[in-house]
């Protein structure tokens, strides 16, 4: 039980240092190029699966 306390206390505690970040126009960029990298990371796994998917789901192979 200890341990889901300070858990929670973390989450919580990143969720307020979070809206406090992004008042101030440093965090707003911080979060802004963060966004664009998980964007692109995003975009790069999800090729990656819809290729995988279209080699295994394609019968000209076997």
């Amino acid at each position: 039980m200890k341990r889901l306390s300070w858990f929670l206390t973390g989450v919580i505690g990143g969720f307020v240092a979070a809206h406090f970040m992004n008042k101030d126009p440093r965090g707003q960029e911080i979060f802004a190029d963060l966004d664009a990298r998980l964007s692109q990371v995003t975009a790069v796994i999800g090729d990656a699966y819809r290729q995988q998917e279209a080699r295994l789901s394609d019968p000209a192979d076997d």
